[in-house]
């Protein structure tokens, strides 16, 4: 039966620490009810909903025809960028993509918090690779993931030993928000959720909404919970193959709408036996706030490769033009450098000559000359990352990720109708503009 449990916090701080810091005192810890024991009471307009929300979501894989592997790299990084928010690391776009090119070569002037969503992308990555190949998901796994996150911080790997809590003081838990299980608690807790990773009770949505709000609940890291939690969102739905090759970026979504994330969450954490009429209803408005938040992300990953594609067009035309007027053919072969570039451009907004040798299986010429063809085209921009190397950026492709997160930063997914209701990054600067932070519902999306 889930319950709170009283416990009390006897400080060991002295000197050197604000009195309100130093203070023991009660608090009230969760304890939830495992997920093989939970029942989920589903009325006839949610079963509805979901039956839509998965339609939806199936959609996606079945969008971009051969682009869909690039397609589906740009919502992951789209993904990985939207959870990162969430927790207020914030960098741009452009320094999120050096930052993942810094993972395999020297790239000088990558910020801490560009490195950490970069560590982040790598965690969603292999939350949708790794997990989903795995005949069982264990806690090992989980642990894993949470390891790539957080690379350079040992001390934080590892189930936790100490207990943990949200909001409040940072040395005490007596005026916190939210305290999860005592540490005692949490191997078993974990034993269980990765046993509804691995079965399939439920549709898949509903799933995935059970095993991210347990995982959050139990808190089972020191840092990088919430991230962690949301890449597991997408283990559960690549595995149940509702999204065998696309990113789901239903982290879009619930940085945006916040409030009702949290709520959702917290109603989940309900007081007494799962089956009693207080906890049908708690884990049902959950689910509802979930399935709701993946029809919305659902829409806004079609508009997405829709744009991708007219992207794309303009990037043909481009390289005509450029090809033209030099005398030449206006459309590249198909099996040129040139024209393997400008498939791979979504899933690699930031390239250099050694990525594309590594990648497409060019040689040293063959790269260089097509990144050239590409810069002379218009389509990249070339910048120096240090020790003589240059990197090749799709600036527009990096510009389209931002303006879809200004987009979606509007709870009504338009800013024109609905200004942001948190910090977004600013329009990209085109040749007689000037950047904003922020922006007015009049704006321009």
């Amino acid at each position: 039966m889930a319950r709170w449990e009283d416990a009390w916090w006897e400080s060991t701080l002295g000197s050197g620490v604000r009195r309100k810091d130093q203070r023991s005192g009660a608090y009230r810890s969760y304890v939830p009810d495992l997920l093989g024991e939970r029942a989920v009471s589903v009325d006839a307009q949610l079963s509805r909903r979901i039956a839509e929300a998965e339609a939806a979501v199936r959609r996606i894989d079945g969008a971009g025809g051969e682009l869909l592997a690039s397609i589906s790299r740009f919502l992951l990084r789209s993904e990985a960028i939207a959870s990162s928010r969430i927790e207020g690391v914030a960098p741009s776009a452009k320094q999120v993509a050096l930052a993942e090119l810094g993972q395999t070569e020297q790239v000088r002037g990558i910020s801490e918090q560009a490195q950490l969503v970069a560590n982040n992308l790598t965690v969603v990555r292999d939350a949708t690779t790794k997990l989903v190949d795995e005949a069982a998901v264990t806690v090992a796994d989980i642990e894993e993931l949470h390891r790539a996150l957080l690379p350079d911080q040992p001390q934080l790997h590892g189930i936790r030993r100490v207990q943990n809590w949200i909001g409040g003081s940072d040395y005490h838990p007596i005026d916190a928000d939210f305290v999860p299980p005592e540490p005692g608690r949490v191997g078993g807790l974990m034993t269980d959720l990765v046993g509804c990773i691995n079965g399939a009770a439920h549709s898949p949505l509903v799933q995935a909404a059970l095993v991210h709000a347990q995982f959050e609940t139990i808190h089972p890291f020191t840092d990088g919970n919430g991230r962690v939690g949301r890449a597991l969102v997408h283990t559960v739905l690549a595995r149940r193959r509702l999204t065998p090759v696309a990113v789901l970026p239903i982290s879009l979504v619930f940085s945006t709408l916040r409030r009702e994330y949290v709520e959702g969450l917290t109603a989940y954490r309900y007081d007494g036996p799962p089956e009693a009429p207080p906890g049908m209803a708690a884990v049902r408005q959950w689910v509802t706030t979930f399935v709701e938040a993946a029809i919305a992300a659902a829409e806004q990953s079609h508009r997405i490769m829709d744009e991708l594609q007219e992207l794309r067009a303009g990037w043909a035309d481009q390289v005509a033009e450029h090809r033209r007027a030099k005398g030449q053919r206006i459309t590249p072969r198909s099996d040129s450098g040139t024209a393997k570039l400008l498939d791979l451009l979504p899933a690699a907004p930031v390239l250099t000559s050694n990525s594309v040798q590594r990648i497409v299986g060019l040689s040293p010429k063959a790269a260089l000359d097509a990144l050239a063809e590409l810069q002379a085209a218009g389509i990249l921009s070339r910048r120096s990352i240090g020790g003589g190397a240059h990197a090749y950026l799709a600036d527009e492709l990096l510009d389209l990720l931002t303006v879809a997160e200004r987009r979606l930063a509007s709870t009504k997914f338009d800013t024109r109708v609905s200004p942001p209701v948190r910090p977004v990054p600013a329009l990209p600067v085109r040749p007689g503009e000037v950047a904003h932070a922020t922006e007015s519902p009049s704006a321009p999306q």
